[in-house]
């Protein structure tokens, strides 16, 4: 595995000192096919997504949708009337990833618009046969004043899954920009580990056209044995990402740590930029910590999916 930002910068106060080029492979070679082995049908979907503003409320501006993809929108966007923020639940009827599926999604919350995005439920990496990984490719764009909230529940990887996931964001200066990703190495209660998975996450943030983070995660083979060396997840087997990208981001940095396991950390590692890492041993001990500390920088109750 190799590493983007050093340990400091996750778990300490230090900034992003350094960024190393990850390469990108097609697959892990456990995914590999044989040549005899007959091509298998792949899932495809697509969603694209625009909210707006229209008197003081944020409504849905356009949606296109094809293939296994699905979006939903909560009766609470309704129940007392237009709400000021828009939510809509991501929904893939494939019912998991694997190899060669392919996924992608593109959202934009118009000027002065908030909209928030999450999923139906955890999403799956199931076990690859195919030489391709699965790919789950997101785009979203806040324009002026804006906000968005990317809220995802988590990722489950199963053994042998082969995984490329790649989040673009491109925000306008004074937009508000919120995320989460977290990912379950292996069911514990199950009692399965990661002998053989492939993972490699790309998380980039323009503001104005320029850049203002990139985070890059890989993981290949024995993820097991990588996730137990002490410099690198202590044995963790569950994992989050948060960013805040806001004027104000800073302000929320110490009532975070408070929230924050000894196994988490936060820094804000530039002007109005808040990064935070939680490490915890399975799904259940990560949403412990991960649902009170998004509730505070979401600043209300997470989507009701979050719950069920």
């Amino acid at each position: 595995m190799q590493a983007v930002k050093k340990p400091t910068a996750v778990f300490g106060e230090s900034a992003i000192t350094a960024l190393t080029h990850i390469s990108c492979p097609e697959a892990a070679p456990e995914a590999a096919n044989t040549p005899s082995t007959p091509a298998q049908p792949r899932a495809i979907g697509t969603a694209q997504i625009r909210s707006k503003q229209r008197n003081g409320k944020t409504v849905l501006d356009d949606l296109r949708l094809s293939g296994s993809s699905r979006v939903l929108f909560p009766h609470a966007n309704y129940a007392r009337g237009r709400s000021a923020n828009l939510q809509a639940v991501l929904l893939n009827t494939a019912g998991g990833i694997t190899g060669g599926d392919r996924f992608d999604v593109a959202a934009a919350a118009g000027a002065n618009s908030h909209l928030t995005l999450t999923t139906q439920a955890a999403e799956r990496a199931y076990r690859s046969i195919d030489p391709k990984p699965g790919t789950l490719d997101t785009t979203l764009t806040l324009e002026e004043n804006a906000r968005l909230d990317w809220l995802p529940q988590e990722t489950i990887l199963f053994e042998g899954a082969s995984l490329h996931r790649s989040l673009t964001i491109n925000m306008a200066p004074n937009a508000r920009f919120l995320m989460v990703e977290p990912v379950i190495f292996g069911r514990t209660a199950m009692g399965e580990t990661l002998q053989s998975a492939h993972i490699f996450d790309r998380v980039t943030l323009h503001r104005h056209n320029r850049l203002l983070f990139a985070d890059r995660v890989k993981l290949s083979n024995t993820v097991q044995a990588h996730l137990d060396r002490p410099t690198i997840a202590g044995g963790a087997r569950a994992m989050a990402t948060v960013l805040l990208a806001a004027p104000n981001a800073d302000r929320h940095l110490d009532a975070l740590r408070a929230l924050l396991p000894e196994t988490g950390g936060a820094s804000v590692i530039r002007d109005g930029l808040l990064f935070a890492r939680i490490l915890a041993a399975d799904s259940y001990a990560l949403r412990q910590s991960l649902i009170p500390a998004l509730t505070l920088l979401h600043g209300a109750d997470l989507p009701r999916t979050w719950m069920l």
